[in-house]
């Protein structure tokens, strides 16, 4: 008789060894890597050398950005027509629990989301996260994000981490996935890190997973759900490993993450990714600045969860300190995994307030906020060389932006339009690493209606077991 850690031993050798291949009733050839010309777009590079290119071509080749720049001779490749598009670099969301996605729509009035989380975390089985990860990275890829912090913080079993993972198998997607805690684990209980280092060594003895496209982290649950021994002890375990580190450094008093104790200990540099940080202070920032340890900003989160100050103020002071800003979701119970919105959002409000430290510095603009959601999202994940801009020799996640819809027309200023304007039904076509998962505004390389119906029977299923207000109508 096989016992249930023998059971996930062998699938996740099985997963491990099994290749990119998509989702059933994906469309192969569109899904698959070729020779590709995406000709005669406006090209927003996020690369700093590059800039923006009112008129250029981009050739894809193996998976990589093999050229940029006017009437490139593309031999053999087949040409995607970008005329009256805008091409630009895939979003990179940093900061995303994608566990609960199918529980979007359990909050309701007077039962917000940490209700709603600690109504249903614990009824969450394998194939429950299953499909809910795999939700999520078909609406990420709907909307042109290519790059996931897959913050996973209700890793209840070793048979759960293997359904993630499977998830990220059949998703097509670059991700982080930061294995994390048991959601109601008791506060004095440190991480048990058994099941990290046997999905290390499962998936990620090479260093990445699935054809490079999935690489490992650690999430550790921080002083706002662990008492101090437990989270020195997550910590000591996740330095030990050396594996990048993601913590929740709070968006509410009390402040529970001083950086310069953190600095001693250690603990931040490039490899650690602190996310809200509403509570930090002007020395907290210098910190951070100084070890180069980067912020995920969830500009929905911050206001709608935060009570520790304005996050205007917040965001304007941490760019004043030179902290490299990256833009999240959090979950989808908080903000829709859309960056146009993310952006929209840290663009209307990025601007100084009389009567606080922000007042007099200058307001965030069109093209930062572009770079906080492609260039700076890859660097915070360690992943700058890799994505994040449309440079040669970078792996090609690509997104093509129609702007002759009704809400982009008449067309003008690019950055301004993809800010102020675009939206995911814009996406007319997106490259994941070379692979064409969205074309022609259509998900090609998902089964969107079976990922939507088994997303319905689990969200269903937990309801029904919540019960209250979580109860479905009969």
């Amino acid at each position: 008789m096989i016992n249930r850690r023998t059971l996930t031993k062998t699938l996740g050798m099985a997963l491990a060894a099994t290749a990119t291949t998509g989702v059933a009733g994906a469309d192969d050839e569109d899904s698959r890597r070729r020779r590709y010309l995406v000709r005669g777009g406006a090209v927003v590079t996020a690369d700093p050398a590059l800039g923006v290119l009112p008129r250029a071509d981009v050739l894809i080749d193996d998976g990589a950005i093999a050229g940029v720049g006017r009437d490139l001779d593309a031999s053999g490749a087949k040409v995607v027509d970008a005329t009256d598009m805008i091409v630009l670099p895939g979003f990179v969301n940093t900061h995303l629990h994608m566990w609960s996605a199918l529980g979007r729509n359990f909050v309701a009035d007077g039962f917000p989301y940490f209700a709603a989380k600690r109504a249903t975390s614990t009824l969450y089985d394998a194939e429950d996260v299953y499909r809910s990860v795999l939700l999520g990275l078909a609406e990420l890829a709907n909307a042109g994000v290519t790059t996931v912090h897959n913050w996973s913080n209700n890793t209840r079993s070793p048979a759960h981490a293997d359904a993630e993972l499977r998830a990220h198998r059949d998703g097509l997607l670059r991700a982080r996935f930061s294995y994390g805690h048991v959601d109601q684990m008791s506060r004095d209980v440190p991480m048990d890190f058994t099941d990290v280092d046997r999905v290390r060594q499962q998936y990620f003895s090479a260093g990445s997973a699935f054809d490079g496209l999935v690489h490992l982290g650690v999430a550790v649950r921080g002083l706002s759900q662990s008492a101090e021994p437990a989270f020195f002890a997550d910590m000591d375990a996740a330095v030990r490993r050396g594996l990048p580190i993601a913590i929740h450094a709070g968006q509410a008093p009390p402040r529970i993450v001083e950086a310069a104790d953190y600095e001693r200990r250690g603990w931040l540099g490039p490899r650690t990714l602190l996310t809200h940080y509403v509570t930090a202070l002007d020395g907290d920032m210098e910190v951070m600045a100084r070890t180069g340890t980067p912020l995920s900003w969830s500009p929905h989160s911050e206001f709608r969860l935060g009570s520790a100050g304005d996050p205007r103020d917040a965001l304007l002071r941490f760019r004043r300190a030179g902290v490299t800003v990256s833009l999240s979701s959090d979950a989808t119970s908080i903000a829709p995994s859309d960056m146009f919105e993310a952006m929209r959002l840290v663009w209307n409000t990025g601007i100084p307030w009389q009567g606080t430290p922000s007042a007099g510095l200058p307001e965030v603009g069109f093209r930062e906020v572009l770079r906080m959601a492609t260039l700076d999202g890859a660097r915070a994940l360690g992943l700058g060389d890799v994505t994040g801009s449309i440079t040669v020799g970078k792996r090609a996640d690509v997104v093509l932006v129609r702007t002759n819809d009704i809400n982009l027309a008449p067309g003008g200023l690019v950055e301004t339009t993809l800010v102020q304007a675009a939206n995911p039904a814009n996406v007319d076509t997106v490259f994941s690493d070379g692979r064409i998962v969205k074309r022609g505004g259509r998900l090609v390389a998902y089964d969107v209606d079976r990922i939507v119906r088994d997303a319905r029977a689990s969200s269903l299923r937990i309801r029904t077991s919540a019960g209250g207000i979580l109860t479905p109508p009969s």
